[in-house]
Protein backbone atom coordinates (compact mmCIF):
# COMPACT_ATOMS: atom_id res chain seq x y z
CA UNK A 1 0.00 0.00 0.00
CA UNK A 2 0.65 3.40 -0.43
CA UNK A 3 2.97 5.64 2.83
CA UNK A 4 2.52 8.70 3.78
CA UNK A 5 5.93 9.43 4.83
CA UNK A 6 5.68 13.38 5.90
CA UNK A 7 3.21 16.22 6.66
CA UNK A 8 4.25 19.80 6.00
CA UNK A 9 2.14 23.27 6.15
CA UNK A 10 3.30 27.06 5.37
CA UNK A 11 1.95 30.41 4.81
CA UNK A 12 2.28 31.89 1.18
CA UNK A 13 1.58 35.91 1.91
CA UNK A 14 3.12 38.10 -0.85
CA UNK A 15 5.30 39.69 2.08
CA UNK A 16 7.65 35.99 1.74
CA UNK A 17 8.33 36.85 -2.10
CA UNK A 18 8.83 40.68 -1.70
CA UNK A 19 12.50 41.62 0.21
CA UNK A 20 11.41 43.45 3.58
CA UNK A 21 12.15 47.09 2.23
CA UNK A 22 9.47 46.53 0.10
CA UNK A 23 6.81 45.82 3.04
CA UNK A 24 5.86 48.96 3.17
CA UNK A 25 3.91 49.18 -0.37
CA UNK A 26 1.62 46.74 0.90
CA UNK A 27 0.40 49.84 3.72
CA UNK A 28 -1.09 51.10 0.44
CA UNK A 29 -3.13 47.75 -0.59
CA UNK A 30 -4.32 47.86 2.98
CA UNK A 31 -5.72 51.62 3.00
CA UNK A 32 -7.91 50.52 0.07
CA UNK A 33 -8.92 46.94 0.30
CA UNK A 34 -12.44 47.22 0.17
CA UNK A 35 -12.63 43.64 2.37
CA UNK A 36 -12.18 45.67 5.59
CA UNK A 37 -12.56 49.41 7.54
CA UNK A 38 -8.89 50.46 7.58
CA UNK A 39 -9.56 53.38 9.49
CA UNK A 40 -11.62 51.34 12.24
CA UNK A 41 -8.37 49.24 12.64
CA UNK A 42 -6.01 52.52 13.07
CA UNK A 43 -8.58 53.42 16.10
CA UNK A 44 -7.76 50.47 17.80
CA UNK A 45 -4.23 51.78 19.09
CA UNK A 46 -2.72 48.35 19.44
CA UNK A 47 0.09 48.46 22.04
CA UNK A 48 3.15 48.03 21.12
CA UNK A 49 2.29 47.97 17.45
CA UNK A 50 5.14 50.78 16.54
CA UNK A 51 7.57 48.51 17.94
CA UNK A 52 6.74 45.59 14.84
CA UNK A 53 6.60 48.03 11.82
CA UNK A 54 10.36 49.32 12.08
CA UNK A 55 13.09 48.66 9.44
CA UNK A 56 14.68 46.52 12.06
CA UNK A 57 11.80 44.59 12.75
CA UNK A 58 10.58 43.44 9.13
CA UNK A 59 13.86 42.42 8.34
CA UNK A 60 14.13 40.36 11.33
CA UNK A 61 10.44 38.71 10.39
CA UNK A 62 11.48 38.00 7.04
CA UNK A 63 15.18 36.27 7.45
CA UNK A 64 13.37 33.67 9.90
CA UNK A 65 10.43 33.16 8.01
CA UNK A 66 13.43 32.67 4.94
CA UNK A 67 14.95 30.27 7.41
CA UNK A 68 11.60 28.50 8.23
CA UNK A 69 11.10 28.13 4.17
CA UNK A 70 14.86 26.22 3.63
CA UNK A 71 14.26 24.25 6.74
CA UNK A 72 10.70 22.85 4.39
CA UNK A 73 12.75 23.01 1.02
CA UNK A 74 15.61 20.63 3.14
CA UNK A 75 13.07 18.40 4.50
CA UNK A 76 11.09 17.47 1.38
CA UNK A 77 14.44 17.05 -0.31
CA UNK A 78 15.81 14.38 2.22
CA UNK A 79 12.06 12.60 1.97
CA UNK A 80 11.69 12.65 -1.50
CA UNK A 81 7.99 11.67 -1.72
CA UNK A 82 6.74 10.63 -5.37
CA UNK A 83 3.94 13.06 -5.10
CA UNK A 84 2.42 15.82 -2.68
CA UNK A 85 -1.05 16.02 -2.03
CA UNK A 86 -1.62 20.06 -1.63
CA UNK A 87 -4.57 21.24 0.69
CA UNK A 88 -5.13 24.94 -0.25
CA UNK A 89 -8.17 27.34 -1.57
CA UNK A 90 -9.08 28.66 -4.76
CA UNK A 91 -9.56 32.43 -4.87
CA UNK A 92 -11.57 32.98 -8.18
CA UNK A 93 -8.96 31.33 -9.77
CA UNK A 94 -10.44 28.54 -11.19
CA UNK A 95 -14.52 28.42 -9.67
CA UNK A 96 -16.72 31.37 -9.22
CA UNK A 97 -20.27 31.85 -7.03
CA UNK A 98 -21.92 30.15 -10.34
CA UNK A 99 -20.21 27.42 -9.09
CA UNK A 100 -18.53 27.00 -5.75
CA UNK A 101 -17.89 23.67 -5.03
CA UNK A 102 -17.13 22.89 -1.38
CA UNK A 103 -13.83 20.50 -1.91
CA UNK A 104 -12.54 19.62 -5.24
CA UNK A 105 -9.61 17.68 -6.65
CA UNK A 106 -7.78 18.35 -9.55
CA UNK A 107 -7.03 14.97 -11.24
CA UNK A 108 -5.67 16.06 -14.84
CA UNK A 109 -2.20 15.03 -16.00
CA UNK A 110 -0.41 18.37 -15.85
CA UNK A 111 -0.10 21.88 -14.09
CA UNK A 112 0.27 25.45 -15.96
CA UNK A 113 2.42 26.94 -13.21
CA UNK A 114 1.89 31.43 -14.07
CA UNK A 115 2.70 34.56 -12.75
CA UNK A 116 -0.35 35.58 -10.69
CA UNK A 117 -1.46 38.95 -13.09
CA UNK A 118 -3.94 41.20 -11.52
CA UNK A 119 -6.53 40.35 -8.89
CA UNK A 120 -8.18 37.97 -10.89
CA UNK A 121 -12.10 38.06 -11.50
CA UNK A 122 -12.81 39.44 -8.23
CA UNK A 123 -14.45 43.23 -8.61
CA UNK A 124 -13.26 44.79 -4.91
CA UNK A 125 -9.86 43.50 -5.44
CA UNK A 126 -9.73 45.03 -9.08
CA UNK A 127 -10.62 48.49 -6.88
CA UNK A 128 -7.92 47.92 -4.82
CA UNK A 129 -5.46 47.38 -7.36
CA UNK A 130 -6.35 50.29 -9.20
CA UNK A 131 -5.59 52.30 -6.19
CA UNK A 132 -2.13 51.13 -6.19
CA UNK A 133 -1.93 47.39 -5.70
CA UNK A 134 0.37 46.87 -8.98
CA UNK A 135 3.14 48.67 -7.21
CA UNK A 136 3.48 45.78 -4.62
CA UNK A 137 2.82 43.08 -6.82
CA UNK A 138 5.46 44.04 -8.92
CA UNK A 139 8.02 44.16 -6.23
CA UNK A 140 7.69 40.46 -5.81
CA UNK A 141 9.90 37.91 -6.60
CA UNK A 142 8.82 36.69 -10.42
CA UNK A 143 8.89 33.05 -10.90
CA UNK A 144 9.64 30.67 -13.60
CA UNK A 145 6.30 29.61 -16.06
CA UNK A 146 6.27 26.45 -16.28
CA UNK A 147 4.45 22.92 -16.52
CA UNK A 148 4.03 20.55 -13.89
CA UNK A 149 3.20 16.89 -14.13
CA UNK A 150 -0.41 15.83 -11.79
CA UNK A 151 -0.59 12.78 -10.43
CA UNK A 152 -3.99 11.47 -11.63
CA UNK A 153 -3.57 7.79 -10.82
CA UNK A 154 -3.90 8.81 -7.01
CA UNK A 155 -6.42 11.72 -7.25
CA UNK A 156 -9.01 9.40 -9.11
CA UNK A 157 -8.16 6.46 -6.30
CA UNK A 158 -9.35 9.60 -3.88
CA UNK A 159 -12.09 10.24 -5.71
CA UNK A 160 -13.50 6.92 -5.43
CA UNK A 161 -12.32 6.51 -1.80
CA UNK A 162 -14.71 9.75 -1.19
CA UNK A 163 -17.45 8.11 -3.25
CA UNK A 164 -17.47 5.22 -1.18
CA UNK A 165 -17.34 6.63 1.86
CA UNK A 166 -20.69 8.93 1.14
CA UNK A 167 -18.38 11.89 0.96
CA UNK A 168 -19.42 14.49 -1.43
CA UNK A 169 -16.57 15.79 -3.70
CA UNK A 170 -15.98 17.83 -6.49
CA UNK A 171 -13.85 17.19 -9.50
CA UNK A 172 -12.06 18.56 -12.72
CA UNK A 173 -9.29 17.77 -14.49
CA UNK A 174 -8.74 21.45 -16.41
CA UNK A 175 -7.39 24.18 -15.08
CA UNK A 176 -7.70 27.79 -16.54
CA UNK A 177 -4.82 27.82 -19.42
CA UNK A 178 -4.36 31.82 -18.29
CA UNK A 179 -4.28 31.73 -14.74
CA UNK A 180 -2.70 28.14 -14.10
CA UNK A 181 -2.46 26.24 -10.89
CA UNK A 182 -3.77 28.99 -8.32
CA UNK A 183 -1.44 30.74 -6.15
CA UNK A 184 -1.91 28.34 -3.03
CA UNK A 185 -0.46 25.40 -5.05
CA UNK A 186 1.35 26.87 -7.19
CA UNK A 187 3.49 28.36 -4.15
CA UNK A 188 5.17 24.84 -3.74
CA UNK A 189 6.81 25.55 -6.97
CA UNK A 190 8.17 28.90 -5.89
CA UNK A 191 9.61 28.33 -2.58
CA UNK A 192 9.63 24.81 -1.96
CA UNK A 193 10.55 22.97 -5.32
CA UNK A 194 12.05 25.40 -8.09
CA UNK A 195 13.13 22.53 -9.79
CA UNK A 196 9.65 21.22 -9.78
CA UNK A 197 10.72 17.68 -9.74
CA UNK A 198 7.23 16.45 -7.33
CA UNK A 199 4.22 15.67 -9.38
CA UNK A 200 0.98 17.27 -6.63
CA UNK A 201 -2.30 16.65 -6.47
CA UNK A 202 -4.40 19.88 -5.93
CA UNK A 203 -6.98 19.71 -2.79
CA UNK A 204 -9.35 22.71 -3.34
CA UNK A 205 -11.20 23.37 0.07
CA UNK A 206 -13.44 26.74 0.09
CA UNK A 207 -11.93 28.55 2.70
CA UNK A 208 -13.03 32.01 1.57
CA UNK A 209 -16.53 31.79 -0.20
CA UNK A 210 -19.92 31.74 1.67
CA UNK A 211 -22.51 30.69 1.62
CA UNK A 212 -20.65 26.78 2.14
CA UNK A 213 -17.68 27.35 3.30
CA UNK A 214 -16.80 24.13 5.54
CA UNK A 215 -17.18 23.95 9.08
CA UNK A 216 -13.68 23.70 10.77
CA UNK A 217 -15.09 20.13 12.16
CA UNK A 218 -15.89 19.13 9.06
CA UNK A 219 -12.42 20.11 7.59
CA UNK A 220 -10.97 17.80 10.07
CA UNK A 221 -13.18 14.58 9.37
CA UNK A 222 -12.25 15.10 5.62
CA UNK A 223 -8.60 15.09 6.57
CA UNK A 224 -8.76 12.20 8.12
CA UNK A 225 -10.73 10.34 5.30
CA UNK A 226 -8.00 12.21 2.90
CA UNK A 227 -5.32 9.91 4.58
CA UNK A 228 -7.19 6.92 4.85
CA UNK A 229 -8.04 7.23 1.02
CA UNK A 230 -3.77 7.41 0.41
CA UNK A 231 -2.99 4.77 2.84
CA UNK A 232 -5.40 2.39 1.10
CA UNK A 233 -3.81 2.67 -2.37
CA UNK A 234 -2.21 -0.41 -4.08
CA UNK A 235 0.82 0.93 -4.53
CA UNK A 236 4.44 1.42 -2.93
CA UNK A 237 4.50 5.34 -3.82
CA UNK A 238 5.25 7.51 -0.79
CA UNK A 239 3.44 9.75 -0.22
CA UNK A 240 3.24 14.10 1.47
CA UNK A 241 0.57 16.09 2.15
CA UNK A 242 0.86 19.91 2.12
CA UNK A 243 -1.04 22.24 3.84
CA UNK A 244 -0.93 26.01 2.00
CA UNK A 245 -1.70 29.07 3.24
CA UNK A 246 -2.94 31.09 6.37
CA UNK A 247 -2.31 31.76 9.47
CA UNK A 248 -4.17 35.18 10.47
CA UNK A 249 -4.21 37.71 7.67
CA UNK A 250 -5.30 40.44 6.21
CA UNK A 251 -5.72 41.39 10.25
CA UNK A 252 -3.20 39.29 12.68
CA UNK A 253 -4.93 37.77 15.34
CA UNK A 254 -2.22 36.05 17.12
CA UNK A 255 -4.38 34.31 19.59
CA UNK A 256 -6.75 32.25 17.07
CA UNK A 257 -3.21 31.78 15.52
CA UNK A 258 -1.78 30.49 18.21
CA UNK A 259 -4.77 28.27 19.62
CA UNK A 260 -4.55 26.57 16.73
CA UNK A 261 -0.75 25.37 16.41
CA UNK A 262 -0.97 24.92 20.40
CA UNK A 263 -4.31 22.50 19.15
CA UNK A 264 -2.33 20.84 16.28
CA UNK A 265 0.57 20.50 18.69
CA UNK A 266 -0.80 17.78 21.06
CA UNK A 267 -2.93 16.77 18.57
CA UNK A 268 -6.14 18.33 20.38
CA UNK A 269 -8.76 17.19 17.98
CA UNK A 270 -11.41 19.14 19.86
CA UNK A 271 -10.15 22.38 19.90
CA UNK A 272 -9.53 22.00 16.08
CA UNK A 273 -12.98 20.80 15.59
CA UNK A 274 -14.55 23.82 17.05
CA UNK A 275 -12.22 26.22 16.08
CA UNK A 276 -15.08 29.30 15.86
CA UNK A 277 -15.95 30.23 12.48
CA UNK A 278 -16.80 33.86 13.21
CA UNK A 279 -13.01 34.21 13.99
CA UNK A 280 -12.19 32.60 10.48
CA UNK A 281 -12.89 36.20 8.59
CA UNK A 282 -10.76 37.27 5.09
CA UNK A 283 -7.69 34.80 4.63
CA UNK A 284 -7.51 33.83 8.37
CA UNK A 285 -10.07 31.45 7.07
CA UNK A 286 -7.01 29.54 5.45
CA UNK A 287 -6.34 27.69 8.78
CA UNK A 288 -8.99 25.69 7.42
CA UNK A 289 -6.36 24.19 5.19
CA UNK A 290 -4.30 23.66 8.50
CA UNK A 291 -6.99 21.88 10.15
CA UNK A 292 -7.76 19.77 7.30
CA UNK A 293 -3.87 18.82 7.51
CA UNK A 294 -4.32 18.32 11.21
CA UNK A 295 -6.70 15.52 10.63
CA UNK A 296 -4.71 13.80 8.03
CA UNK A 297 -1.74 13.81 10.44
CA UNK A 298 -3.70 12.82 13.68
CA UNK A 299 -1.43 9.81 14.48
CA UNK A 300 2.11 12.03 13.80
CA UNK A 301 3.75 14.55 15.86
CA UNK A 302 3.63 18.49 14.43
CA UNK A 303 7.38 19.87 14.56
CA UNK A 304 6.55 23.99 14.95
CA UNK A 305 9.46 25.28 12.84
CA UNK A 306 8.50 28.86 13.65
CA UNK A 307 5.59 31.04 13.94
CA UNK A 308 5.75 35.01 12.74
CA UNK A 309 3.24 37.50 13.01
CA UNK A 310 4.63 40.01 10.23
CA UNK A 311 2.93 42.94 10.51
CA UNK A 312 3.01 45.86 8.40
CA UNK A 313 1.00 48.75 9.36
CA UNK A 314 -0.13 50.24 12.57
CA UNK A 315 -3.52 49.28 12.05
CA UNK A 316 -2.21 45.51 13.22
CA UNK A 317 -2.66 44.22 9.08
CA UNK A 318 -0.24 42.05 7.83
CA UNK A 319 0.37 38.26 7.90
CA UNK A 320 1.18 35.73 10.20
CA UNK A 321 3.48 33.04 8.72
CA UNK A 322 3.86 29.95 10.78
CA UNK A 323 6.05 26.85 9.16
CA UNK A 324 5.31 23.15 10.61
CA UNK A 325 6.28 19.48 9.70
CA UNK A 326 4.49 16.13 10.75
CA UNK A 327 6.57 13.10 11.05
Amino acid sequence: MAQTVLGFATSHGPQLRMSPDKWGLLREKDIHDPRFDYQALLDRNLPGIEEEITPEKFIERYEACQKALQVLKNTVAEIRPDAIVVIGDDQHEQFMEDNMPMFSIYYGNELPIRERQGPGRDAALQKAWASGAREWRDAQDPINESSQPGYPALAKHIIKHFVSQNIDISVTNKLREDIGAGHAFAFLYRQILPEGNVPIIPFMVNCFYPPNQPTVGRCYDVGKELRNAIDSWDSDARIAIMASGGLSHFIIDEEIDRKTLAALASKDANTLRTISDERLILGTTEIRNWVTLGGAMEDKTMDLIDYQPCYRTLAGTGCAMAFATWS
